[in-house]
């Protein structure tokens, strides 16, 4: 890993806008599916994952033989990981509410879950039952009744056991074997097979962010992710061997991947050098771990904590773990991270796949202005006003003052003809 100088460094990367060559594909496939319906997405699945299918949608036989093909192990696990995911998502719920004001108007705000959602679990280098259940579980518990999984199939038309399985587990309603920006298009504009969706959630490759980006505003989106990334901010107390293999697990996700020890001891970032060489060496993903720690690995020694949080607060990483001495006592400065882990004990795996919290996060600086995935991303908030008689003739003139400000006359007359009536005007 390189040693950077924190004043030309930032771990921002232009992986989300793509190559003009990439956006054109992108392009062509909404057209051509929002056009063609399944005929497109069926050609597109033959040309990009290289199988033929007669049917997309995955069938309740497929489900139950994926789940008779995982271990009891894995299957445990998987429970116990949504139970948990369940309850800390519990803890979200928002309820409507009304006020009613001493004058008789009556102010509030109902809140009612999306009808139906779409979720994208990638396929390619690995398989994610974690990522169906991070994503389907809030859905679920915000009274989603309709969620919809799209995820790539392998050249034999299977989808992976444990994806369905974690999708059985979560309450996913429908399945279909289909990714790329073909998914994308058919959950935007529905097909003869695949229904429209109200709201798309999900990483994917940079087809698939492409895709969402476009379609944004005809159906909602989460966000567009990028590549994974971490930040550890350690001191000397912090053992190097745990801080290089936590940053090998985000480096491991893929090439693009940002792993970053921040660090004002020179002697821990030489011995977590050391041991990234010895650990990498050993991991079956090496090619790709390696790759991530060359191109946007680093390393960054500061004077002390204190500038080593103004270091963590303008990369809004995506993962923060702090492996310092009494990281509860820093917890309030930090401005800026999608998910926090503090101590020794709370590895970044730790969040992805069991304790609670969404893995979904924001990347690529935008936990500046964005959360994880939570909740408000399965429902949508409609205001309430009745107003009162009372409080209309009180308050009327300067509503149409307001109005006539802005040249609303219109506006203004609507309140006018009512404050009219109620006082006896003729009009």
């Amino acid at each position: 890993m390189k040693i950077v100088d924190r004043k030309n460094f930032s771990t921002k990367r232009d992986v989300e806008s793509g190559t003009d060559e990439q956006r054109k594909a992108v392009l062509e496939i909404l057209s051509r599916v929002k056009q063609e319906g399944d005929q497109a997405v069926l050609a597109f699945t033959e040309k990009f994952d290289r199988v033929h299918l007669a049917s997309m949608q995955v069938t309740i036989d497929e489900v139950e033989q994926a789940q008779k093909e995982v271990s009891q192990e894995v299957r445990q696990a998987l429970q116990e990981a949504a139970e948990n995911i369940r309850t800390f998502h519990e803890k979200q719920k928002r309820q409507s509410w009304m006020q009613t004001s001493d004058t008789g108007t009556i102010l509030g705000q109902l809140i009612r879950p999306l009808k139906r959602v779409g979720i994208y679990v990638p396929g390619g280098r690995a398989a994610y039952p974690s990522s169906v259940l991070m994503n389907a579980i809030p859905a679920q518990v915000a009274g989603v009744k309709e969620i919809v999984m799209v995820t790539p199939p392998d050249q034999q038309g299977k989808i992976d056991p444990g994806v369905l399985t974690a999708a059985a587990i979560a309450g996913v309603t429908e399945i279909y074997k289909v990714g790329g920006a073909q998914a994308i298009a058919a959950l935007t504009y529905g097909t003869e097979s695949i229904r429209a969706v109200d709201k798309i959630v999900g990483p994917g490759n940079i087809y698939v962010a492409l895709a969402k980006r476009e379609v944004f505003g005809f159906v909602d989106i989460d966000m567009v992710a990028g590549p994974s990334e971490i930040v550890v901010l350690a001191d000397e107390q912090a053992d190097p061997c745990y801080v290089a293999a936590d940053l090998l697990s985000q480096a491991e996700h893929d090439p693009m991947a940002s792993a970053v020890l921040v660090t004002p001891s020179p002697e821990l970032a030489e011995q977590v050098q050391n041991e990234m060489t010895s650990q990498l060496a050993k991991l079956p993903r090496k090619e790709i771990a390696e790759a991530s720690i060359r191109d946007y690995g680093a390393i960054c020694v500061v004077a002390d904590l204190e500038e080593g949080i103004q270091v963590v607060n303008e990369l809004a990483p995506e993962h923060l773990e702090m492996l310092i001495a009494q990281p509860f006592d820093y917890l309030g400065r930090i401005e800026n991270a999608g998910a926090i882990f503090l101590g020794e004990y709370s590895s970044e795996p730790v969040g992805d796949y069991f304790a609670g919290p969404n893995h979904v996060l924001p990347t690529n600086g935008t936990a500046r202005f964005s959360s994880p995935l939570n909740l408000d991303d399965f429902i949508k908030k409609s205001s309430l006003i009745s107003y009162s008689r009372t409080d209309l003739l009180r308050n009327g003139e300067k509503m149409m003052a307001l109005a006539k400000s802005e040249g609303l006359t219109a506006h203004a007359k609507a309140i006018e003809v009512r404050l009219q009536k109620e006082r006896g005007l003729s009009r």
